[in-house]
């Protein structure tokens, strides 16, 4: 396409084209700093096309397409075409990557062992993150966690953090305003801001950790936390892959494994301050 650029997450390669500048120039301040894509060769192809020829003039309107797409997917604005590239990506990942097991996760590493973090939409996952990130953690990744089925390390995706209303002015005060993109107001999700990764989740994202604990935040209730059984914790965690059933057995012997090894707490908490007082005291406690 007529705009165009490239780049290295973690292990992944993408190549994302636009017909417009505007998503492009964003990608690039945003991402400045990552590697492009092993020998010059993307893994997944984006790309950022009218939904109808005149929506690149009049009213523009982004279709998501790319390797893998999703026919009925609705189009986002021009306006909103950092958040469209950001969700191409994602998909391209999500439906085409064969080489590890994805976990809809976020990932952070201390001492060379990953905390995992996985819970629905709103849990507070990638807002933990991306403070633990800023907080002496490394940042691995908000979106997915990629399981080595060989090894068992975590590899880290460190992608740019998708902050999502109250989060944004909570990470505000932890980062550099340099750090951050445009803040996109009426999306389907509301309102939106991501945030760049700092230089240690960039500079080391090719080196993996061993998962230690895996925790299932939940938002907006006292304090508490609870064991769960491997069974519960099995089941919630093929349902927050995205390519368990098309790795087949390898799937299933990697996340076996993953459960059998791993500890796992549910969470709950109120604010920001308790969740990183739990992680922490539960860190402490079961990673040895």
């Amino acid at each position: 396409m007529k705009h165009q650029f490239d780049v290295r997450i973690g292990p992944v390669g993408f190549r994302v084209g636009s017909a417009w500048p505007q998503p492009i120039a964003r990608l690039a301040t945003l991402y400045a700093g990552y590697p492009a894509p092993e020998d010059g060769i993307a893994d997944f192809t984006v790309r950022l096309e009218p939904e109808r020829p005149w929506r690149r003039w009049v009213r523009p309107s982004i279709a998501i397409s790319g390797d893998f797409m999703l026919p009925d997917a609705a189009p986002l604005s021009l306006a909103h075409g950092l958040l469209a590239a950001e969700m191409g990506m994602n998909l391209q990942i999500a439906l085409g990557q064969r080489r590890y097991l994805l976990l809809h996760a976020s990932a952070v590493e201390r001492d060379g062992r990953a905390l995992l973090m996985t819970g629905h939409s709103g849990a507070g996952k990638s807002t933990l993150a991306a403070l633990l990130g800023e907080r002496g953690w490394r940042f691995m990744g908000d979106e997915f966690a990629l399981l080595d089925p060989v090894t068992g390390l975590i590899h880290a995706f460190p992608r740019l953090v998708s902050l999502k209303n109250g989060a944004i002015a909570a990470m505000e005060k932890e980062a550099a305003d340099d750090r951050f993109g445009p803040r996109l107001t009426g999306t389907p999700k509301g309102d939106i801001r991501h945030l760049r990764p700092n230089g240690r989740a960039v500079a080391e994202m090719a080196v993996p950790a061993k998962p230690a604990l895996i925790l299932f935040p939940r938002f907006g209730f006292d304090a508490a936390d609870r064991t769960m059984g491997a069974s519960e914790v099995f089941v919630r965690l093929t349902q927050a892959s995205t390519n368990y059933v098309a790795l087949g057995e390898a799937g299933f012997d990697a996340l076996s494994t993953l459960v059998r090894r791993v500890p796992a707490r549910a969470i709950d908490y109120p604010d920001a301050a308790t969740a990183l007082g739990l992680v922490e005291m539960l860190w402490a406690e079961l990673v040895r």
